[in-house]
């Protein structure tokens, strides 16, 4: 059995690099266990564009340090307000960020189960021995939470796809291809599909598409500024307060925050694609899907149009790009006792969180989408990173003062962890 440390991170992208570099800075002994910047290298295709601005898409690192621009500014880059960089870029930062930000080297393992393990936490991974952990903080990425449309379910796998999925879209050249979505990542997808040659059409519910404005310059008359303030989530004063609220946001009652993890900031493309987008994809919007059914090697989609009048749309394949849904029920890394154990945001499927992301089970930490219920959407994008990284940190410590001594033994076969699953007195619920 290795040595016990103050905290494992689990995941390696921007949420988990941001946690080790606060955790290292503080002195802790941490260790990070993941495929650094996994979804954006392994599963965004190459030529899609980060979305966000550049000033807004910072890894957290303490005093500000290490920030995109930075990393830019090595390699003579420009990283301007209003205009996008390659995700390839993006990655690159990550990657650059984790070498100079002072946090240990990350291990690149594939962990397969976090269980109880006396006073703390043993981490199994799927080589090497377990790991003991006094705190665990799981910043697992989107990855485990892929959506698909319950129509697709019954297809054989070789017909349909998430837009994760992919990396190379050439494969799909000279096939039809229907992309399903109105967000970002459908317009995206659909408009690097037709530029490599496949002729897509997007499918979408909505009865139309929502684009993003150009951005407005970052200087600006004061009242225009005033009215219109920008953010790391876009401009105006209700994306500024998702985005630099999300303490308040977690003061709500459940529904309403769950409401809002579910429809702010809903799909929309960029500004930069519209036009790509719109010279080349073909869109069949208002209508639903209600079944899909394969046909040899092609795939039949039986669609309702906005008058109610059935379609019926045959395809090579079909891309979801309908997004991701946090539920812990799909965790399937964490122990099945501890996770039925927690506490959940209005009995749903994310964890009930202290303001210092933590739940019900002490020492368990959350971040990135599972935690957007609990304080809204700025979650679900790089930019939460910065609120989350240092707070958790700060709870993390806490959490150590609070417990002492770890009890468990080295051996393996540790003690089962006494009121497991039930909020003591220093339970983070009641003490905040």
């Amino acid at each position: 059995m290795r040595r016990t440390d103050d905290l494992v991170v689990i995941g390696a992208g921007p949420y988990g690099l941001s946690i080790a570099a606060h955790a290292a800075a503080a002195g802790l002994a941490v260790r990070v266990l993941g495929r650094p910047m996994a979804s954006w290298r392994d599963h965004m295709p190459e030529g899609m564009y980060l979305k966000s601005e550049p000033w807004s898409s910072n890894l957290s690192a303490p005093g500000g340090r290490h920030t995109l621009a930075d990393y830019c500014a090595t390699l003579g880059l420009p990283a301007e307000h209003g205009s996008p960089l390659p995700i390839g870029t993006f990655s690159a930062y990550g990657l650059w960020f984790a070498r100079h930000a002072g946090l240990p080297e990350v291990e690149e393992a594939v962990v397969t189960e976090v269980a109880p393990y006396g006073d703390g936490f043993l981490v199994r991974t799927a080589d090497g021995p377990p790991r003991p952990a006094r705190t665990v903080a799981l910043a697992v990425g989107v990855m485990p939470f892929t959506r698909y449309p319950d129509a697709l379910r019954d297809l054989p796998g070789g017909h349909y796809s998430h837009s994760s999925g992919h990396r190379d879209l050439s494969r799909f050249a000279d096939r039809e291809v229907a992309v399903l979505g109105a967000g970002q990542a459908a317009l995206e997808t659909a408009a690097l599909l037709a530029e490599a040659g496949a002729r897509p059409c997007l499918v979408a519910r909505r009865p139309r598409l929502n684009w993003n404005t150009v951005p407005q310059p970052l200087e600006r008359p004061r009242l225009r500024a005033l009215r219109e303030p920008h953010s790391g989530l876009g401009t105006g004063w209700r994306s500024w307060v998702w985005s630099e609220l999300p303490w308040a946001v977690r003061r709500l009652p459940a529904p309403t925050r769950e409401r809002i993890a579910a429809t702010a900031l809903g799909p929309a493309g960029a500004w930069w694609l519209r036009e790509r987008f719109e010279q080349r994809v073909p869109t069949l919007l208002g209508h639903r899907l209600h079944r899909a059914v394969a046909a040899g090697d092609r795939t039949r989609l039986a669609l309702t149009t906005p008058a109610g009048e059935p379609v019926v749309l045959d395809t090579a394949h079909v891309i979801a790009a309908t997004g991701f849904a946090p539920d812990l029920a799909r965790l399937a890394l964490l122990d099945a006792g501890l996770r039925d154990a927690l506490a959940t945001v209005g009995g749903g499927g994310t964890p009930e969180l202290s303001p210092r992301f933590e739940s019900s089970w002490p020492g368990l930490f959350f971040a990135g989408l599972l935690t957007a219920p609990s304080f809204g959407p700025s979650m679900r994008f790089v930019h939460g990173a910065g609120f989350t990284a240092g707070r958790l940190v700060r709870g993390v410590l806490a959490r150590l003062g609070a417990r002492g001594p770890l009890t468990g033994t080295t051996d393996g076969a540790g003690p089962d962890r006494a009121g497991a699953g039930h909020c003591d007195d220093t339970s983070p619920l009641r003490s905040t």
